[in-house]
């Protein structure tokens, strides 16, 4: 396990979640920020890029898990990604949409921000939202983020426009 929350557990994905990938990335609501559905190759390409990240970083996105069932309900954690031309950490949070509006990706992100600060020593922790996702804008906010600037994210044939949300190191009294 990477990392626990009140209600929710952090570890790093295997071949036994695709299951519950396939949930998230395969439903076409959820994944409307990127353009619609993944189809299983894009299903399959995901989780490879995870475990990856894994091995070459230390991290990447991990599967989310209720504490009490075990029931892997999305994926939260942190990514090496370019944002502003600048190579940042951020923090990325999917889920099922079964378990939306539930508080539980702001609760896995602030662990992750927080972990970022405390196990990676990083000043800055980013997130990249597409600026028509007022959901995970509202998580940004929620974990203390401010819009830094604007950038266009070309994915799937389409251009994005994204916000680069950011919440610097708290200082130490």
């Amino acid at each position: 396990m990477i990392l626990r929350t009140p209600r929710l557990e952090l570890r790093e994905m295997t071949a036994d979640d695709l299951p519950a990938l396939r949930a998230i990335l395969q439903d076409a609501e959820t994944m409307t920020a990127y353009e619609g559905a993944f189809d299983e190759e894009m299903v399959q390409a995901w989780l490879a890029r995870m475990r990856d990240r894994y091995r070459d970083d230390g991290f990447g996105l991990w599967a989310v898990v209720l504490s009490g069932s075990g029931e892997m309900i999305g994926q939260c954690g942190l990514t090496r990604q370019h944002i502003l031309d600048d190579d940042v950490i951020e923090v990325g949070y999917l889920f099922n949409r079964a378990h939306w509006h539930r508080g539980y990706a702001a609760e896995a992100a602030a662990g992750c921000r927080d972990h970022a600060f405390a196990a990676l020593n990083v000043e800055r922790v980013w997130a990249q939202v597409r600026d028509t996702n007022i959901a995970s804008m509202n998580v940004a906010i929620r974990l203390g983020m401010t819009v830094r600037g604007r950038f266009m994210k070309h994915y799937r044939g389409v251009d994005m426009p994204h916000l680069a949300f950011a919440v610097d190191r708290p200082a130490v009294s």
